[in-house]
């Protein structure tokens, strides 16, 4: 069984894991006007697989901060979006690193270990924060959750990028964090590029449920306006595709 392997216990590093907890949620009630909408979709846990827009290298911080249950993530091996001076901080809580142009064999492996120990897994769908408005997920967080058979937890962030800035002004970010409705789990069919669309209309689907959580004029691609979603034209293009991290 997959769960065997030691590097795939769940939980793990409960006691430094429970100290950075506490610092999260004690820093964010100090910098932040700290907001969450719809506690009582939280479930009581897994398996589970969590998910939320990423618009900044601190969107775990807030999952982390938020999550009544131990939480694993998977993310990219490189932190591109994250200043030099912080990317310690998610080596030190621990995630399983995804390897940009590989096929993740290792994350994948471990999701799926979490999930046969009914753990709950947060991953960011669109796989990076390079933009502020929604973008198309990326095919890995759709396979997952097809070979898992989990159902998926949507959350909506709102005012994350702007803490930083807002403090330099002396001034407190209002964040706020929706929590939506588990749904799936879902089902792959076909083979090749037949099932290469299934997957893609999965993520679509986890676009649209996390898209209800957010504003409007930040719903990119999912939005029904035809003027956000011109505007969001561009932001789709996955600045790593030609990247083959840990080859």
């Amino acid at each position: 069984m997959t769960h065997n392997a030691p590097e795939f216990q769940y939980p793990r590093r409960r006691l430094l894991r429970g100290v950075m907890r506490r610092l999260a949620a004690a820093a964010f009630s100090t910098i932040t006007d700290f907001r969450v909408v719809g506690r009582e979709n939280l479930p009581e846990g897994g398996p589970l697989l969590v998910v939320a827009n990423h618009f900044s290298f601190i969107d775990p911080a807030v999952i982390i901060r938020i999550a009544p249950w131990p939480i694993e993530f998977v993310g990219g091996f490189h932190l591109p979006s994250a200043p030099p001076a912080v990317t310690w901080i998610p080596k030190l809580w621990g995630y399983y690193p995804v390897f940009r142009g590989t096929g993740s064999r290792y994350a994948l492996k471990a999701a799926e270990a979490i999930m046969e120990q009914n753990g709950v897994l947060g991953i960011m769908p669109e796989g990076g924060s390079w933009a502020m408005v929604l973008r198309p997920a990326r095919p890995g967080t759709a396979f997952i959750a097809t070979r898992t058979g989990a159902p998926i937890l949507p959350i909506g962030l709102e005012g994350v990028p702007s803490i930083f800035s807002r403090l330099r002004r002396g001034r407190r970010a209002t964040v706020t964090v929706r929590i939506g409705k588990t749904f799936g789990p879902f089902t792959a069919e076909g083979r090749g590029r037949e099932r290469r669309e299934h997957l893609d209309e999965i993520g679509h689907e986890i676009m649209r449920r996390i898209a209800e959580l957010i504003p409007p004029e930040k719903r990119g691609f999912y939005s029904d306006d035809p003027a956000v979603r011109e505007a969001a034209r561009g932001t789709e293009i996955y600045p790593w595709a030609e990247v083959a991290e840990g080859a």
